[in-house]
């Protein structure tokens, strides 16, 4: 009987009245509070309001006596008495009218005659003869028990130059909060009641949903237990009948679910056999209970030998890891085998995790990634040895020190610019050197660019000068034709020269390198919305779509056998974009093959108003 009575408090039936009741309850809190705030607010507000408006009358009444018979306190005594009694109110009022002298003259209280003559002992009244302002008060009478409002208003003349006085009205507000009182109470007597009625009705309600709603628990009980023979009873269209058809829909669906479920595990093994990746699972002690094919190849096992395998022996990071550290393992582990090709395997662990937050076991996705990590070391091997990118600074310095040597020395309008070419390129050589090689720390965001306020067009003059000089003096003869389309404008940017001088020489000497003898390269500078912009444009080989999509990668050659006979790194375009970025730009390469390359790029332009700025 317990139990059965229990289960009664568990059930819809009972839940929803008082779901119902918790509902219209808290419901009628919130209405009840605000309903009593404001009717009490309301109430005695206009209340004072009317007092108010009262009081002013009452005050240009009086301060017209006052001024009137100003010599005659008698006929003012006498005046202001018949005035006060003209004030009416429904609710008691007490009236003192007080003179300048803190005097009481009047008051229509007959228990206050005797206070005429006397000075007032309020102090409030004290306060407003003296500041000339009104005062409001509301207080608790602690003889009476009951709640006063008083309002305070000082009597000026009419031209409001003197004060003759104040008038004090006093009333009971005891009347008001009654009224407020038997209001609350009809109001609470009336919630009362929609509460019974709103209980009848949800008991009434739930008593129909519960109904289907328990047959249908019993059919899904019979599901469970394998039993599809019996439909649950559909009442309607409603929602409960939608979803009385769905538990048979899905009767019939778990039948034919259980039937297909041998045929899927099936083809599961035969997608795990044919995985290009290893894949092995484990129980939650970390002995194998599946490997698949591509596993036993790239171990180098048969099955029998990884079945009840511990995990940790069949990979061979037994000494470097315990089972709980798969277990918790976020990242990828590489594991190196000792056979003749050293095979490098990236392992990928996931954890089994029932509903309940069990481990019930593992599963390790193996790749073969030998390949991917001798490239990766060959690249970074190779950036040490990138000073293949030095080869125009070095070139500048040969050019000029064998113009030196063959008797430019000896002119001394242009013997020490050489001078001062040669020491420029020298100490740049240095400094890319040292930036090739922490290429890396770019990435990091570790580069400092030491930018400073520069004309771009002075800077791209002085390396096309060096170029016409480097190529003009070409021990090949190759003929080139520098073209330069520059804004008549000059146009400062906020740069690192440097390393904006390197992105330049980059995209010039590729556009030298692949260009037939002869050819044109055209060098553009020119604004656009706020950006400077600035093309390299050559009538050389050409760039294919998909080569031009990976060509700023790092290690990345559009002719691998020609770059390397020619120096190249691979690693040029990828430091230009970098160092672009880094100056809030971009870059980017349009070509056809076999017509030439447009390479170009932007950088935030800056207006003299900044720079002045800057440097004010």
């Amino acid at each position: 009987m317990r139990k059965t009575r229990f289960r009664f408090y568990q059930s819809i039936y009972f839940k929803i009245p008082l779901l119902f009741l918790f509902i219209l309850l808290i419901s009628f809190q919130f209405i009840g509070v605000f309903f009593i705030d404001q009717l009490e607010s309301q109430t005695i507000n206009q209340t004072k309001a009317q007092i108010n408006t009262q009081a002013d009358f009452l005050m240009n009444n009086v301060v017209n006596v006052m001024v009137n018979n100003a010599e005659d306190s008698q006929q003012t005594y006498v005046q202001l008495n018949q005035t006060l009694d003209t004030f009416t109110s429904t609710l008691p009022v007490r009236i003192n009218v007080v003179n300048n002298s803190e005097t009481i003259i009047a008051t229509n209280q007959g228990s206050e005659l005797s206070l005429i003559g006397t000075q007032t002992t309020e102090p409030e009244v004290r306060n407003v003869i003296l500041n000339r302002s009104m005062m409001e008060l509301e207080s608790y009478d602690n003889e009476t028990k009951t709640p006063q409002y008083q309002i305070i208003k000082p009597l000026l003349t009419p031209d409001g130059t003197s004060i003759l006085g104040a008038l004090l009205i006093e009333t009971n507000l005891n009347q008001v909060y009654q009224q407020n009182n038997n209001i609350i109470d009809l109001f609470v007597q009336a919630t009362f009641l929609a509460i019974v009625i709103a209980i009848v009705i949800a008991l009434v309600l739930s008593q129909g949903l519960t109904r289907p709603i328990e047959e249908m628990r019993q059919q899904a009980l019979r599901i469970s237990e394998g039993v599809y023979n019996y439909p649950a009873t559909i009442y309607g269209t409603d929602e409960l009948g939608e979803l009385a058809n769905t538990i048979n829909e899905l009767a019939i669906k778990v039948k034919d679910a259980q039937e297909s479920t041998e045929s899927e595990r099936q083809r599961l093994d035969g997608i795990l056999r044919h995985m290009t990746d290893g894949v092995i699972g484990t129980d939650h002690r970390g002995k194998v209970l599946l490997v698949n094919d591509r596993a036993l190849s790239l171990l180098n096992l048969r099955e029998d030998q990884a079945h009840g395998q511990s995990i940790l022996k069949l990979l061979g990071i037994e000494d470097q890891f315990k089972l709980n550290d798969l277990f918790r393992k976020e990242q990828e582990i590489l594991m190196v085998q000792d056979d003749a090709e050293q095979s490098i395997y990236k392992g990928e662990f996931s954890i089994i995790k029932r509903d309940s937050g069990f481990i019930s076991g593992l599963v390790c996705v193996l790749t073969d990634v030998t390949e991917q990590q001798k490239t990766e070391q060959e690249r970074r091997d190779f950036v040490s040895n990138v000073s293949h990118e030095l080869r125009t600074p070095l070139t500048s310095i040969k050019s000029y020190s064998e113009a030196l040597a063959e008797g430019a020395w000896q002119d001394e309008s242009i013997a020490p610019h050489f001078l001062e070419v040669i020491e420029s390129e020298s100490n740049r050589m240095i400094r890319m050197i040292s930036n090739l090689l922490d290429l890396s720390k770019i990435d990091g965001g570790q580069i400092v660019l030491n930018k400073d306020y520069v004309d771009l067009k002075r800077v791209l003059n002085f390396i096309l000068d060096r170029l016409e000089f480097t190529v003009a003096n070409d021990p090949n003869g190759e003929n080139y034709q520098i073209v330069r389309e520059f804004t008549p404008r000059d146009i400062y940017v906020d740069i690192d020269q440097d390393r904006m001088t390197q992105v330049i020489d980059n995209l010039l000497n590729n556009a030298i390198k692949y260009s037939p003898d002869g050819g044109t390269v055209t060098v553009r500078l020119s604004e656009e919305q706020g950006y400077v912009k600035v093309s390299v444009i050559d009538e050389g080989l050409g760039i294919s779509k998909s080569d031009a999509e990976r060509l700023f990668e790092r290690f990345y050659r559009v002719d691998k056998a020609r770059s390397r006979e020619q120096g190249g790194s691979g690693l040029g375009l990828a430091i230009s974009k970098e160092v672009i970025e880094l100056h809030g730009g971009q870059i980017w390469v349009e070509s056809v093959e076999g017509k030439g390359s447009n390479f170009s790029f932007t950088l935030p332009s800056t207006s003299f108003e900044d720079i002045e700025e800057d440097w004010g």
